[in-house]
């Protein structure tokens, strides 16, 4: 009986050595993977690694991560030098094919979403120079913008200073974002001396999005825009 319970015991120990050692060599690996985004261009700020999935020491072995979560909450994206927050990121990886020290790493596929706030949204969206003829009779300050809020499902609302501008759908086509159906109110439309209360469409790309990940699709929410994005083959280090 004493030698059944010493076993027992040593094997206790040992098992709690070893997930002990997991447990710090995933530590170890998940700073430097996030380093070696960071240092890749992938993403603006170092984000938050957590590698998925037991023991860690078998999936190193074999090279291949099954499960990465990252995430950030400082990250930026935008066209051109307009920048913008994106707000909430993070993304699920599934297959992480890594190096011997993690200077590459190629992902099967990838999802993830983030957040665009109105206020940020509509610095993406041209000023009201640009959007309406003759903008300048209706007595708004240079580089005014839209003001955008939440218009229901698939739609968002608009404002140029106190005339509203109605609502529009918001969808993409790859990284491209486009916002089309806004319509003048016929006092601004009066006051500003055009006939046609139509805005163009409105369109901007997207790029720097974060972990190589490309943009799926966007889904106007109270808060703000929702954007989800995925990626296959994807080149997240090196």
């Amino acid at each position: 009986m004493r030698g059944w319970l010493k076993a027992t015991i040593g094997l206790v120990v040992l098992s709690g050595v070893l997930v002990g050692a997991d447990r710090i060599a995933v530590g170890v690996a998940e700073d430097e993977a996030a380093e070696q985004i960071l240092k890749s261009g992938r993403m603006s700020q170092k984000p938050h690694v957590s590698i998925e999935g037991f023991p860690f020491l078998t999936q190193v072995v074999s090279q291949k991560l099954d499960d990465v979560r990252i995430s950030s909450d400082g990250l930026t994206v935008g066209e051109g030098k307009d920048k913008v927050a994106l707000h909430s990121f993070s993304a699920k990886l599934s297959g992480v094919e890594v190096s011997d020290n993690m200077s590459s790493a190629t992902v099967d596929s990838g999802s993830g979403s983030g957040l665009i706030d109105y206020t940020d949204l509509s610095r993406l969206l041209p000023p009201a120079s640009e959007l309406v003829p003759n903008a300048g009779r209706l007595s708004l300050g240079a580089g005014t913008r839209l003001s955008l809020s939440y218009g229901g499902p698939g739609k968002i609302k608009a404002s140029l200073g106190p005339f509203p501008v109605g609502e529009a759908s918001v969808h993409n086509q790859g990284n491209t974002v486009t916002v089309d159906g806004f319509r003048m109110s016929a006092m601004a439309s009066l006051l500003a001396g055009v006939s046609d209360q139509s805005l163009k469409p409105i369109s901007f790309t997207l790029s720097e999005l974060p972990a190589g990940l490309n943009l799926a699709s966007v889904t106007p929410q109270e808060d703000g825009l929702r954007l989800a994005f995925d990626g296959k083959d994807v080149k997240l280090i090196g």
